[in-house]
């Protein structure tokens, strides 16, 4: 059974809504055979015209022009969930008795700060795994 999509939030600014529904509406695999098929398209036709090379710059722009805007959306609809999951797992931490607060405030913290956390937590999961042995 396919996941229902939630609602889109009328609170947000028009572009963020805009490149979210570009995310949501070009991750279908329709959206994926379409153009695979347009490009077989201009491929076959580009063959029986000879290459010709205003049409060869033409394909190359909007493959250019297409792949940076992809990026965009792809990065601002990530960034969105990326946030909204940290916004979550903060409030796991500050619901769970005993939970080390000073994580809530870890994606600030310089790289030592961040492999030594690291590596403080690999150590009590290795002790964990020593206590269930």
């Amino acid at each position: 059974m396919p996941e229902s999509e939630p609602p889109i939030d009328r609170a947000r600014s028009r572009a963020s809504r805009l490149l979210t529904v570009v995310d949501r509406g070009t991750s279908r695999p329709l959206v994926a055979l379409i153009a695979l098929t347009a490009v077989v398209a201009w491929l076959l036709v580009s063959t029986v015209a000879g290459f010709p090379a205003r049409w060869e710059t033409i394909f190359q722009t909007l493959v250019a022009a297409l792949t940076l805007t992809m990026v965009f959306v792809i990065q601002h609809t990530q960034a969105r969930q990326q946030a909204a999951t940290q916004r979550k797992l903060d409030e796991i931490l500050q619901a769970m008795p005993g939970a080390d607060n000073s994580l809530l405030t870890l994606e600030h913290a310089s790289d030592d700060e961040l492999r030594a956390t690291g590596e403080s937590h690999r150590e009590i999961r290795q002790a964990a795994l020593d206590e269930r042995r």
